[in-house]
């Protein structure tokens, strides 16, 4: 069965649905992403990345008269968190904010009519707290440990608002880091790494995340495009390429004002960055052996070069080591310097975890998963 209906109230269904349709897809690629005052941006590649999560993408979708009018997308991974591995689920493509209101009449039956919706209402965020959602059709039941997560941008209030109802708790905070180069330039130490040499690689990854939560290797070596510097044959620094599109609608601020209507038309600018069509590289999954920071541009230079880029972005904990070493780095390129981005923020919802346990999430840089950007 693609479908389960969940919940019903009046002309409103939730249903399950096991993959991404026809309809999902379309609704998915005509929202407006982001939120207002802050950057807003339309993916150009969605159907190729729902594609991309296979059986362990699923929606919880609402429908009236049995036209989709939201949807949440629920992925299913495991996650490891300073260490210790549990059943994850990310809510992602949060599409449906305004679809979950539910309009209130005036007078008594009015007062009536408000009290069935909010019943309605409390059962919906009833299903994101539900700990099957990590589980998966096929997992325990939701009965082990668990952990339900979800980015939120920190302007966008109706998405905290949803989240927070549901009873999600903030975690920690991250922000997007940039890199440009307007001739980007191969480096003879960079190589793309050949799939044989992954597992090895997978392994030095979850040593360098072993402090962090919300660890996932899912996308590290996403279409095998993963690179890596080498010294003296050894790998000091690496990083997973992952091709994205966007087409953005508005960036706040003086300088977005200066970015979308003036300087894309600029012969070099327009080079990164033109607002109907916005290519860049997701760095993602990077590795940095202590001591070899300084070399991290030089390595994602040579990727835009071999990938055919002019921008990259990633996303990184504000309070991570690595955060701090590329933003104070003074060769990320002028990109980075005219970003003013705002805060993205991580919410959870913990499920047979132990306070000892639950307090690791809050005292740990988290790992954001650029491919969940894409």
């Amino acid at each position: 069965m693609e479908q389960e209906r969940l919940l019903d109230y009046k002309k409103l269904e939730v249903r399950k649905v096991r993959k991404a349709d026809d309809e999902i897809t379309d609704l998915i690629k005509s929202t407006v992403l982001g939120s207002e005052g802050g950057m807003q941006y339309v993916m150009l590649n969605t159907p190729e990345r729902l594609r991309s999560y296979r059986d362990s993408l699923s929606f919880i979708a609402l429908y009236k008269r049995n036209s989709l009018k939201g949807v949440i997308g629920l992925c299913r991974r495991i996650t490891s968190n300073n260490g210790v591995q549990y059943p994850s689920a990310h809510l992602r493509y949060l599409t449906v904010q305004s679809a979950f209101r539910v309009e209130r009449a005036p007078g008594k039956a009015g007062t009536l009519e408000s009290a069935a919706g909010d019943s309605f209402k409390q059962k919906i965020f009833s299903i994101f707290r539900d700990p099957q959602l990590a589980a998966g059709d096929e997992g325990d039941g939701g009965t082990g440990p668990n952990v339900l997560y979800a980015y939120v941008e920190s302007r966008n209030e109706r998405s905290r608002n949803l989240i927070n109802q549901a009873g999600y708790e903030y975690i920690r905070s991250f922000l997007t880091v940039a890199f440009s180069r307007f001739n980007p330039k191969p480096h003879p130490s960079v190589k793309r790494l050949s799939p044989e040499e992954e597992p090895a690689m997978a392994r030095l990854l979850e040593e360098f995340y072993s402090g962090y939560c919300f660890y996932t290797d899912e996308f590290s070596f996403y279409d095998h495009k993963y690179y890596v510097l080498r010294r003296n044959g050894e790998i000091v620094a690496g990083v997973g390429a992952i091709p994205a599109r966007y087409r953005v609608v508005n960036i706040p601020g003086v300088w977005g004002w200066m970015m979308m209507k003036v300087l894309h038309r600029a012969p070099y600018f327009r080079r990164l960055f033109q607002p109907e069509e916005f290519r860049y590289v997701i760095l993602n999954a990077i590795y940095c052996r202590e001591g070899s920071e300084e070399l991290l541009p030089d390595l994602f230079g040579a990727v835009c070069a071999e990938e055919g880029y002019h921008t990259a972005l990633t996303w990184l904990d504000d309070h991570s080591r690595l955060y701090e070493t590329l933003r104070t780095n003074r060769r990320m390129g002028a990109l980075n310097r005219m970003l003013n981005a705002k805060p993205g923020l991580v919410y959870a919802l913990f499920s047979g975890l132990t306070p000892g346990e639950t307090e690791k999430f809050y005292d740990s840089p988290a790992y954001i998963s650029g491919f969940d950007f894409s």
